[in-house]
């Protein structure tokens, strides 16, 4: 088996970082905030999940201080909308580098829909969207201590949009929905579409 310590990792071996694609498939976070002075911002985040069931938390980790996290900051409110099949290349145009106020969600061709609880706008489109207030933000540091440029933001979920022709019997029917999902490499997806179940040990 490979070993290798992730600071003296052989390139000549594993010429691209494996991290990421270990740590798979990854939730996206698709992720709707609205800045102080009223602009809008829409991202997806490859680092994204949810991090408590009681109260409902999800969290997102920003590799720089970019707009999601400085507005989220500012206003501490955002909104995470599910990314689906259907969604993918209007997700994959909202990661384009645009001047801070311009519109993902025009840019995308992505119509907004208003939030209840919170002030930034959903995607519409999307089958299911979370409203967050957050709870806390902090920077990451590593094992010796030094501060890096990854801001990890936490959010309690305040409201839940859901399309109800995905509810079924009361139970939520995720692959129906398709989200899709981050599988590593700068290019790699995969999408939900199928499950199966195991009963837990008693």
């Amino acid at each position: 088996m490979l070993f290798y310590e992730p600071h003296l990792r052989d390139t000549a071996v594993l010429p691209h970082d494996p991290f990421k694609a270990a740590i798979a498939p990854r939730p996206i976070g698709w992720v709707s905030t609205l800045s102080t002075d009223g602009a809008v911002n829409l991202a997806p985040y490859s680092f994204f999940n949810a991090v408590s069931g009681a109260p409902p938390m999800i969290a997102f980790s920003s590799e720089g201080l970019k707009d999601s996290a400085t507005f989220a900051a500012q206003t501490r409110e955002f909104v995470w909308n599910m990314p689906t099949w259907d969604l993918r290349e209007a997700m994959n145009a909202t990661s384009a580098s645009l001047q801070r106020g311009a519109s993902e969600f025009g840019h995308a061709g992505l119509e907004m829909a208003p939030s209840r609880m919170v002030a930034p706008p959903r995607v519409a489109a999307s089958p299911c969207a979370m409203e967050c207030k957050v709870t806390e933000t902090l920077t990451l540091t590593d094992i010796d201590g030094n501060r890096t440029d990854r801001h990890l933001v936490i959010g309690q979920v305040v409201g839940v949009h859901i399309d109800e022709r995905f509810i079924k019997d009361g139970i939520l029917d995720v692959a129906s929905m398709k989200p899709i999902a981050r599988c590593g490499y700068t290019a790699d997806y995969t999408v939900l579409d199928s499950l199966f179940q195991m009963e837990r040990p008693r």
